[in-house]
């Protein structure tokens, strides 16, 4: 599966358009996380446990995506997108979406 921010795929044709897929997951910071972050807030610097969290989050999204545009037939999605949003106190969506098409 191709995944691609671009709009086209350079080399490739686009034959066939299956729409909008997406991807999400909901997650809350974890009091431990929450503890070292406050510490490091102290100090300045890299916020790790966060950015793991994230980064994890963001794979997850990703792979829901891409399952619901292989489950359509497409063979890649285009101008992939994401976003966040926050949905209670301590806890954040992250959104993966993009246009599923074949090419070839």
């Amino acid at each position: 599966m191709i995944v691609t921010n671009v709009e086209t795929i350079p080399g490739k044709s686009i034959i066939e358009h299956y729409g909008i897929v997406q991807g999400s997951t909901v997650r809350a910071k974890h009091l431990g996380r929450d503890f070292m972050a406050g510490l490091k807030n102290l100090v300045g610097g890299e916020l790790k446990g966060y950015t793991e969290l994230l980064s994890e989050a963001r794979e997850e999204a990703l792979q829901r995506m891409v399952e619901q545009a292989r489950q359509m037939g497409a063979n890649a999605v285009v101008n992939v997108r994401f976003a966040t949003s926050s949905v209670a106190q301590g806890a954040a969506e992250l959104f993966a979406y993009g246009t599923a098409v074949k090419v070839e």
